[in-house]
Protein backbone atom coordinates (compact mmCIF):
# COMPACT_ATOMS: atom_id res chain seq x y z
CA UNK A 1 0.00 0.00 0.00
CA UNK A 2 2.46 2.58 0.68
CA UNK A 3 5.46 2.28 -1.98
CA UNK A 4 7.68 5.52 -0.56
CA UNK A 5 7.64 9.30 0.56
CA UNK A 6 6.18 11.56 -2.32
CA UNK A 7 6.58 14.48 -0.54
CA UNK A 8 7.23 16.00 2.59
CA UNK A 9 5.64 19.63 3.46
CA UNK A 10 7.53 22.10 5.87
CA UNK A 11 5.18 24.87 7.02
CA UNK A 12 6.98 28.23 6.89
CA UNK A 13 6.24 32.35 8.14
CA UNK A 14 8.53 33.56 5.97
CA UNK A 15 8.75 32.14 2.21
CA UNK A 16 11.49 34.00 1.05
CA UNK A 17 13.67 33.23 3.69
CA UNK A 18 13.03 29.96 3.82
CA UNK A 19 13.37 29.00 0.30
CA UNK A 20 16.88 31.12 0.31
CA UNK A 21 18.10 28.52 3.57
CA UNK A 22 16.31 25.38 1.62
CA UNK A 23 18.52 26.66 -1.62
CA UNK A 24 21.70 26.76 0.67
CA UNK A 25 20.81 23.45 2.57
CA UNK A 26 19.99 21.85 -0.63
CA UNK A 27 22.74 22.87 -2.69
CA UNK A 28 20.34 23.43 -5.84
CA UNK A 29 17.50 26.19 -6.70
CA UNK A 30 13.68 24.95 -5.94
CA UNK A 31 12.13 24.21 -9.66
CA UNK A 32 9.00 24.66 -9.21
CA UNK A 33 7.15 27.95 -7.24
CA UNK A 34 3.66 29.37 -7.29
CA UNK A 35 2.79 31.52 -7.99
CA UNK A 36 5.72 32.83 -8.79
CA UNK A 37 9.23 33.44 -7.50
CA UNK A 38 8.56 37.37 -6.36
CA UNK A 39 4.95 36.40 -4.32
CA UNK A 40 6.25 32.26 -3.50
CA UNK A 41 3.13 30.51 -1.64
CA UNK A 42 4.75 27.34 -2.65
CA UNK A 43 8.15 26.10 -3.86
CA UNK A 44 9.09 22.64 -4.12
CA UNK A 45 12.74 21.06 -4.32
CA UNK A 46 13.70 17.24 -5.94
CA UNK A 47 16.23 16.41 -3.15
CA UNK A 48 18.42 13.28 -2.95
CA UNK A 49 18.84 10.04 -5.08
CA UNK A 50 15.31 8.94 -5.59
CA UNK A 51 14.40 13.15 -6.05
CA UNK A 52 12.06 12.92 -3.56
CA UNK A 53 9.39 15.96 -3.38
CA UNK A 54 10.11 18.68 -0.92
CA UNK A 55 7.20 21.86 -0.43
CA UNK A 56 7.97 24.45 1.24
CA UNK A 57 4.34 26.39 1.90
CA UNK A 58 3.45 29.42 3.69
CA UNK A 59 2.07 28.92 6.91
CA UNK A 60 -1.30 30.56 6.09
CA UNK A 61 -2.60 27.38 4.03
CA UNK A 62 -1.43 25.18 6.90
CA UNK A 63 -4.60 23.27 8.04
CA UNK A 64 -6.49 24.61 10.74
CA UNK A 65 -6.36 21.56 13.11
CA UNK A 66 -2.24 21.42 12.76
CA UNK A 67 -0.29 22.54 15.88
CA UNK A 68 1.97 25.41 15.47
CA UNK A 69 5.72 24.61 16.72
CA UNK A 70 7.59 21.77 16.03
CA UNK A 71 5.37 18.30 16.51
CA UNK A 72 4.35 15.07 15.06
CA UNK A 73 6.18 12.52 12.94
CA UNK A 74 9.79 13.43 12.09
CA UNK A 75 10.57 12.80 8.72
CA UNK A 76 14.55 11.27 8.61
CA UNK A 77 16.65 11.91 5.54
CA UNK A 78 19.70 9.63 5.14
CA UNK A 79 23.29 11.33 5.28
CA UNK A 80 26.54 9.46 5.05
CA UNK A 81 28.27 11.55 8.14
CA UNK A 82 25.90 11.85 10.69
CA UNK A 83 28.42 14.29 12.65
CA UNK A 84 29.36 16.49 9.62
CA UNK A 85 25.40 16.86 8.31
CA UNK A 86 24.21 18.09 11.64
CA UNK A 87 27.38 20.66 12.13
CA UNK A 88 26.40 21.72 8.77
CA UNK A 89 22.43 22.40 9.88
CA UNK A 90 23.49 24.02 13.07
CA UNK A 91 25.74 26.13 11.31
CA UNK A 92 22.78 26.89 9.01
CA UNK A 93 21.03 28.06 12.07
CA UNK A 94 18.92 24.73 12.95
CA UNK A 95 18.53 24.50 16.49
CA UNK A 96 19.42 20.77 18.22
CA UNK A 97 16.44 19.26 18.47
CA UNK A 98 17.69 15.44 19.16
CA UNK A 99 21.46 14.61 19.79
CA UNK A 100 22.99 12.59 17.72
CA UNK A 101 21.81 8.64 19.18
CA UNK A 102 22.45 5.14 18.00
CA UNK A 103 19.70 3.25 17.61
CA UNK A 104 21.37 0.16 16.95
CA UNK A 105 23.94 -0.96 14.50
CA UNK A 106 24.02 0.77 11.65
CA UNK A 107 21.27 3.07 12.49
CA UNK A 108 22.34 6.37 14.02
CA UNK A 109 19.54 9.67 14.43
CA UNK A 110 19.38 13.00 15.02
CA UNK A 111 16.91 15.92 14.67
CA UNK A 112 17.28 19.52 14.58
CA UNK A 113 14.95 22.22 14.44
CA UNK A 114 14.89 24.76 11.21
CA UNK A 115 15.01 28.40 11.52
CA UNK A 116 10.72 28.22 10.58
CA UNK A 117 10.00 25.82 13.71
CA UNK A 118 10.02 22.43 11.15
CA UNK A 119 11.97 19.63 12.70
CA UNK A 120 14.53 17.92 10.38
CA UNK A 121 15.24 14.28 11.28
CA UNK A 122 18.95 13.14 9.78
CA UNK A 123 19.53 9.76 10.07
CA UNK A 124 22.84 7.11 9.12
CA UNK A 125 20.43 4.00 7.71
CA UNK A 126 22.33 0.78 6.64
CA UNK A 127 19.44 -0.32 5.03
CA UNK A 128 18.80 2.49 2.88
CA UNK A 129 22.22 2.25 1.70
CA UNK A 130 21.44 -1.58 1.09
CA UNK A 131 18.46 -0.06 -0.87
CA UNK A 132 20.38 2.24 -2.86
CA UNK A 133 23.11 -0.50 -3.86
CA UNK A 134 21.20 -3.04 -5.28
CA UNK A 135 18.76 -1.09 -7.40
CA UNK A 136 22.06 0.66 -9.11
CA UNK A 137 22.91 -3.05 -9.53
CA UNK A 138 19.90 -3.56 -11.85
Amino acid sequence: MLRGMANVSYWVDDMKAACKWYTELFGIDPYFQRPDEENPAYVEFRVGDYQHEVGIIDKKYMPKTAMNGPGGAILYWHVDDIQKALDRLLALGAKAHEPITERGVGFITASVIDPFGNILGIMYNRHYLDILSSTNTK
